[in-house]
């Protein structure tokens, strides 16, 4: 259905079903399936994807295995989770960016790390840093006013406002002068060095590919401006006894063993993982539910009814927002910030029946298992009220927005309380509609990113 049908249909039609990339034949080969990977990973796989618990391949010499059970799913990444690291192509690719934090740390080191920043993203830090986002959100629905009833690119919003909040609870300042220079770090790294070339595929981890002589020099002027970011935070000094954002909290942080605290350069690599992990994730998160909600104008107004009675003691409670939770989730099942998982086996294993040989690799995709055809009702029709409470959950390893297992993400309830208070404060300030009505199809690259900024039109509700 074409975006004009789904926006020009009556009131009582079917559930709202998005544009999704066609299946890829499922007798491709592998180069043609190289080739697909190469430009939208997602566009890579064919119907059997979506319907088969195991799907068996081979992957440069070695054996592959995509698994869509949740038993499968469980063993891999928690039962067995330390038989499974990160693949040597895919630590080529991001170690450059994120360096040696928690995202890519693995072993004793990724243990010390986890329990050294755990106070740090604790539940209980959170009330900490709902202030910071709802400055930041109100500020970026000010500057949205000025743009009413023009053509605006609300991907490149959502963007800025999602680094303004890392800005703001990371460091208690705006991003707004670094931004271009963070934003082109970003987009530079995402368009020319994300990507495995078919070298960073073969070669051994150890033995430079090309690309990685580009991505030295990019981890060198990354670092450099990361060190600029917090050298210029530690010159606002401290607030006292009581932490104010989250650099105060990780400065202050003490692995529970040893007692020791980051060093700088430890401090750098954390910092630039949550900043880009949370950032990226949170924009798109934010794009694909105002983009599903230009789509269905009637859950738009139901969430913007929900958010305008959500205000309690003067400020949004996000205990309040059921339905704008709802709407979250189901955006993040359609078009899951992460849409692939990708572990190589370090010894062999036993997997929903499948024998694992040691350095064969096992792909969970939070994508195909979230539109997976025997784990969901109408799987690729966006409907909110499946995580309504009343309705039964989905089984925990079915649902992987954030990952599952000891390697959760540590800041998914931050992402979470972030994304519900700007989506609710951005759609009860605005109505959202769309100019553009060519399809917006998802790419996966290292998120789950449209293929084009769409032009909306915003219109204040008063």
């Amino acid at each position: 259905m074409s975006i004009a049908e789904i926006l020009d249909a009556p009131m009582a039609r079917a559930p709202l079903v998005p544009p999704r990339p066609p299946l890829a034949p499922d007798d491709l080969s592998a180069l043609g399936r190289l080739s697909l990977i190469r430009r939208n990973a997602i566009a890579s796989w064919g119907q059997r994807a979506y319907e088969d618990d195991i799907i068996r391949g081979r992957f440069f010499g070695r054996s592959s295995f995509i698994l869509n059970t949740p038993d499968a799913i469980r063993h891999v990444l928690v039962d067995n989770y330390e038989n499974y690291t990160r693949t040597p192509a895919g630590i080529r690719v991001l170690r450059p960016i994120l360096g040696e934090g928690l995202l890519l740390a693995e072993g004793k080191a990724w243990k010390n790390q986890r329990r050294t920043l755990a106070p740090a993203f604790a539940p209980r830090a959170i009330p900490l840093l709902v202030p910071h986002m709802l400055a930041a959100t109100d500020d970026a629905i000010g500057a949205l006013r000025n743009e009413c009833g023009k053509p605006v690119d609300l991907r490149e919003a959502m963007q800025r406002l999602a680094l303004d909040i890392a800005g703001r609870t990371m460091f208690s300042f705006e991003l707004e002068k670094h931004g271009a220079a963070l934003r082109g770090f970003v987009n530079d790294y995402g368009e020319h060095l994300a990507q495995p070339r078919f070298l960073d595929l073969l070669l051994p981890l150890g033995w430079p590919s090309p690309s990685d002589f580009s991505r030295a020099l990019f981890r060198r002027r990354w670092t450099r401006f990361m060190r600029g970011l917090i050298t210029e935070r530690r010159a606002m000094g401290t607030s006292g006894d009581a932490p104010r954002d989250l650099f105060d909290l990780m400065v202050a942080a003490r692995d529970p063993e040893t007692n020791e605290a980051f060093s700088d350069e430890q401090l750098g690599d954390q910092v630039s993982t949550m900043i880009l992990a949370g950032h990226e994730t949170t924009a798109t998160a934010l794009f694909w539910s105002l983009y599903l909600l230009a789509l269905d104008p009637a859950t738009q107004d139901e969430l913007a009814a929900e958010a305008k009675n959500a205000v309690a003691g003067g400020a949004l409670d996000v205990t309040r927002l059921t339905f704008t939770r709802a709407v979250l989730d189901e955006t993040m099942r359609l078009y899951p910030p992460a849409f692939l998982i990708v572990r190589a086996a370090a010894g062999p294993d036993t997997v929903a029946g499948a024998t694992i040989a040691s350095r064969d690799v096992v792909l969970i995709s939070p994508w195909l298992l979230h539109r997976h055809e025997k784990l969901w009702d109408q799987p690729n029709a966006f409907r909110p009220s499946r995580f309504l409470p009343g309705n039964p959950p989905p089984d925990r390893f079915a649902y992987l927005p954030f990952g599952v297992g000891p390697r959760v993400c540590i800041g998914a309830q931050f992402a979470l309380t972030e994304a519900t208070l700007a989506l609710a404060k951005l759609v009860a300030a605005f109505r959202i509609e769309l100019l553009d009505r060519a399809p917006v199809t998802p790419v996966g690259v290292v998120t789950t990113q449209p293929d084009r900024s769409p032009m909306f039109r915003i219109v204040s509700r008063g």
